[in-house]
């Protein structure tokens, strides 16, 4: 039975979380106010967005960075298009830092002015189908799925929040001339996290001694943020956004190969065909195995 109604909110031809949406601001969403030195995390979702809460949580603010404030990643960084912890986002100080999974055609007029700044992290897709399925099978919010075949036809259908993966990173990409905008990609990153965190923080003209850089280093490692119940989620999963299954976290750490252990031969040939129609000529490199340069 197709549930997506229960499951996803249509608007404008994008799959939002339906129980978790702020419908409010979406109403007014193309002239939501931009400020010049707001800071926009945009992901598709599984593509490293609570990683990248946490770097630029610790690229900003100090107290987060020395571990001297209670700083809650979601506070810190929260989504724009949804309503987890009821946040004012016009009463917020400046400098705002937002994530958002919307495509590019959703972003607000005001981001177009190429002042405000936007970082966006693109993975590996077979890996994100992977985490995606696991991910949805343990939140409440999210539609089930009996297995990876069932999940497949419904993220190739873009019956899921985000909608289809490969459009929401084309988009992006195809129309960066229009913002001011940096690619990150996860598997990189994952590679050589100092570097990253120094070519974040340079786009974003954040000057860090090598002190600072090795305290947002630190706090960015999985290790370190499974254990961080400011950075993990767990008390937002547990009391707001509710769980289907005890097993599984948002952090949920794949390698980068991960994959291989749950397509088969016959889904994975599948998988690229569709990934060759899509995104052929696409000049963005994926990397999809640990072993590849």
């Amino acid at each position: 039975m197709d549930n997506t109604d229960t499951y996803l909110l249509n608007f404008k031809g994008y799959y939002l979380a339906h129980f978790t949406a702020n419908t409010d601001l979406l109403k007014n969403l193309d002239d939501f106010e931009i400020r010049d030195d707001d800071v926009f995390i945009v992901t598709y979702p599984k593509s490293g967005t609570i990683w990248a809460q946490q770097i630029l949580s610790s690229i900003y603010f100090e107290g987060h960075r020395n571990k001297t404030e209670m700083v809650e990643t979601l506070d810190g960084v929260p989504f724009l298009e949804y309503a987890a912890g009821k946040i004012d986002q016009l009463k917020r100080p400046s400098p705002r830092l937002f994530s958002s999974h919307l495509p590019y055609y959703l972003a607000p007029k005001g981001v177009k002015n190429k002042r405000a700044k936007i970082i966006y992290i693109y993975r590996n897709p077979k890996n994100i189908l992977v985490s995606y399925f696991h991910f949805s099978n343990m939140m409440a919010g999210l539609q089930a799925a009996d297995d990876i075949e069932d999940f497949m036809k419904m993220f190739f259908d873009g019956k899921v929040t985000g909608s289809l993966c490969f459009d929401h990173i084309r988009g992006w990409y195809e129309h960066r001339h229009d913002f001011n905008i940096l690619f990150m990609m996860y598997e990189e990153m994952r590679k050589d996290l100092r570097s990253s965190v120094l070519k974040i923080s340079s786009f974003l003209e954040r000057q860090l001694n090598e002190e600072d850089v090795e305290a947002v280093v630190k706090q960015a490692t999985f290790e370190n943020m499974k254990f961080d119940p400011q950075a993990n989620y767990e008390q937002i999963l547990k009391h707001d956004l509710g769980r289907r299954t005890d097993e599984g976290s948002f952090l949920a750490q794949r390698c980068v190969g991960d994959w291989k252990h749950h397509l088969t031969v016959e889904q994975n040939e599948r998988f690229d065909r569709i990934f060759q129609s899509k995104m052929k000529d696409f000049p963005l490199k994926f990397i999809w195995d640990l072993n590849e340069e």
